[in-house]
């Protein structure tokens, strides 16, 4: 037998508290506490004082996407903190918020006095969704303005070299690097509505607090195995990943809506499940912290049956097999990025200009042991660029070996010759300089065609 949320007597002739009020209500009650107020402090200034400090250490993050120019400009710094932010920072804060907003008032008992205050559950529900919401939003606000800052002001409104080798002007960088903090936006809906579905179903428990990273761990730890693209693609926080497209020649379009379109499914999805599992438990009884039961058939199930769903949907939609890592389309993407940065290390010699329909940069890879056909993730990708300069009849050779993860970013490591990409600094006019053909970042499209 199913327990019904009891109806709130009230005098004749009075209304329902209007959402409106009930949202300034439960906004001061939300900024009132001093651990959120501790963090939206921390989320405002913490990033602009680690960006700025790790700009001017004499090592850099370079392990971590754009780490390795934060020395260059002040826009690589918030995308090194937008990494760590959709990896840690953004589950932890939407638990924090989300994951807590119902359950307080379970760990208060006061959820008969606010029945008969606002006078209506749905409205509580509505206040209470939108509360929570704009001090998630107001948290992501200070951790981008905050690294922008940061970054702007320790190092300086600078050109960003792309994933692609090419350059962005500072005020494509900065656009792009706001751009890339907003479609992070819907991945962040997608875990705090699953935060109130937790707040609403597991009440005193902790583990309601905490289902939002729990569920956001898994996705991470699911991104780092081989799956299928279309798997890969249908989960949820797959857009925390997929922003790098915004930054190659070329934007990298389709993972990146598939991935925000999927993350608003699933945060319409869960956003409709706490509010039915809301309306459905009696809070006139004090011990009832909701039922198990009804929280795994109506809060777990329909999710498991969302994502065998668009996983159906994405297969069908991109007609996509396998990693979607093959060997067309790392070729292609070596040889890119190799044209781009070529052309800067060009500059940095003060050599004549040349340009990358001049120097013709090819690829040729294998993975391991295998020279045609290759595919799939791995740290055993060796490549071999080859390039032409005007009125040279040589060919010039550069060997890589690349590091290529299930996601489809890759780490190039120049294996030599020493004078294009086998020593990090190159002798310039001015004195020496670090060199960008040595190690650089890339790109795969999981969804992109293998033609040429």
């Amino acid at each position: 037998m199913t327990a019904t949320m009891t109806p709130v007597p009230h005098a004749t002739g009075a209304r329902p508290v209007s959402v409106a009020r009930g949202y300034r209500f439960e906004l001061v009650k939300l900024i009132s506490q001093w651990r959120i107020r501790l963090v939206i402090l921390a989320c405002w200034i913490a990033p602009a004082l680690f960006v700025a400090a790790v700009s001017q250490q004499g090592s850099l993050p370079v392990d971590t996407l754009f780490g390795r120019w934060m020395h260059a400009t002040g826009w690589a710094g918030p995308l090194v903190v937008l990494g760590f932010a959709g990896t840690w920072a953004l589950p932890l804060l939407t638990s924090l918020v989300a994951g807590d907003v119902f359950a307080s008032e379970d760990r208060l008992g006061t959820w008969r006095h606010l029945l008969v205050a606002v006078r209506s559950p749905r409205r509580i529900f509505a206040a209470k969704a939108l509360a929570s919401l704009t001090v998630i939003l107001l948290l992501v606000a200070g951790l981008v303005c905050s690294s922008a800052v940061g970054g702007v002001v320790a190092v300086g409104n600078q050109p960003l070299v792309g994933l692609d080798g090419h350059l962005l002007s500072a005020g494509d960088a900065a656009g792009t690097v706001f751009l890339a903090w907003a479609c992070t936006l819907a991945p962040t809906l997608a875990l705090a509505a699953i935060g109130l579905v937790g707040s609403v179903t597991l009440g005193r428990s902790p583990m309601g607090l905490l289902l939002p990273a729990l569920v956001a761990l898994t996705m991470q730890l699911a991104q780092m195995l081989p799956l299928p693209v279309a798997v890969r693609l249908a989960l949820p926080g797959y857009a925390f990943i997929s922003w790098n497209g915004l930054f190659t020649s070329t934007a990298q379009l389709g993972p990146l809506l598939i991935g925000i379109v999927v993350s608003l499914v699933w945060a319409a999805v869960a956003t409709a499940l706490a509010y039915l599992l809301f309306l459905r438990r009696d809070f006139t009884n004090r011990s009832d912290d909701g039922s198990p039961r009804r929280s795994l058939v109506v809060g777990v199930l329909p999710l498991a049956v969302l994502l065998a769903v668009t996983v159906g949907v994405v297969a069908g939609a991109t007609e996509a097999t396998g990693s979607g890592i093959e060997q067309t389309k790392v070729e292609r993407s070596v040889a890119t990025a190799f044209a781009h940065l070529y052309r800067r290390q060009t500059e940095e010699l003060n050599r004549p200009a040349v340009t990358e329909e001049q120097l013709k940069a090819t690829a040729a890879c294998t993975k391991g042991n295998v020279s045609d056909g290759a595919e799939g993730p791995g740290n055993d990708w060796r490549c071999v660029v080859s390039w032409h300069l005007p009125d040279v009849a040589a060919t010039g050779t550069a060997i890589y070996q690349l590091d290529v993860t299930p996601d489809g970013r890759y780490v190039a490591d120049g294996d030599g010759p020493k004078e294009v990409n086998g020593y990090f600094l190159v002798r310039t006019p001015i004195g020496d300089a670090p060199n960008p053909l040595w190690q650089f970042d890339g790109n795969v499209e999981l969804l992109g065609t293998t033609k040429g």
